[in-house]
């Protein structure tokens, strides 16, 4: 990616979250049928990032390569000790003892992935929504976000929290006026919805530098919800040959949130009261 301008971005503000990182550990056994097998991503590699960022806090999210079992996830949070919190896997036969232990560890969210590799059916939302509320979780939901319409009665139903991944993952992107785009704007004005600006590579067309097929979509929740937008890298950026660094994502937030209060509400004061720092 090439620089938007020539002045290089401002450090992100003290307390900065950054919502959305995956570790990797070939250690840890890959599940059946896994789609992605990125190569090693470590703390040590995540903290080079963080520190050139300016960032203080990261939410852990269980990638799809590791299917239920969230030990390598666990073990990276337990690396960053009080500045992480974990959004993991959990399907209906979690008991609560496990969803009491995950919680005492960090995780405030459990993961469904609605595309290829995901390990929990859409079957399983409501039943495991209605397990986690009672310990203060949220639902996580990546999902193609043209189908964002067709589910938004039951999204907008469920007991906790909803958190929609990238941008909504509008693949490919869609007008503002798109009916599965106002189901997003819906979820996030609802008082029980977020979603993360994250991972523009995901849908965009266009691509990098700008993803400007995406800037008319995050200038909508930004304008619409400046309380309930969330910001991420996605690093290590699985299945990308030519993932961003850290100037590149510093530039995209630059151009995504240009005004410094919003800057901070989106980095530090939304994270901080979605995920208990």
């Amino acid at each position: 990616m090439s620089p938007r301008h020539e002045a290089e971005p401002a450090r992100f503000p003290p307390g900065a979250c950054d919502t959305h990182v995956h570790f990797y550990d070939g250690r840890h056994p890959v599940a059946p049928g896994a789609f992605l097998r990125p190569p090693d991503a470590t703390v040590d590699d995540y903290r080079m990032i963080a520190v050139e960022l300016g960032l203080d806090r990261l939410v852990v999210v269980q990638p799809t390569t590791y299917g239920l079992d969230n030990t390598c996830q666990l073990d990276a949070m337990a690396a960053f000790d009080d500045a992480a919190r974990g959004v993991m896997v959990v399907d209906d036969n979690t008991d609560d003892s496990e969803l009491a232990r995950l919680t005492d560890l960090g995780v405030r969210g459990a993961r469904f992935h609605m595309l290829p590799g995901g390990a929990v059916p859409w079957e399983m939302l409501d039943v495991v929504a209605r397990r986690i509320a009672p310990f203060g979780w949220h639902i996580q939901l990546q999902l193609n976000g043209r189908d964002l319409y067709e589910r938004g009665d039951q999204l907008l139903r469920l007991p906790v929290d909803l958190v929609v991944d990238h941008v909504g993952r509008f693949m490919p992107p869609v007008d503002i006026d798109h009916p599965s785009f106002e189901t997003l704007l819906d979820v996030v004005e609802s008082g029980r919805g977020w979603v993360k600006l994250s991972a523009p590579y995901e849908s965009s067309v266009i691509g990098p530098p700008g993803y400007d097929d995406l800037l008319p979509l995050v200038d909508a929740l930004v304008a619409r919800a400046p309380d309930r937008v969330l910001w991420a890298t996605n690093w290590p950026h699985p299945g990308q040959t030519d993932p961003p660094g850290a100037a590149d994502l510093a530039r995209l937030a630059d151009r995504w949130f240009p005004d410094a209060g919003i800057l901070h509400r989106v980095l530090v004061d939304n994270p901080a009261e979605l995920y208990d720092f």
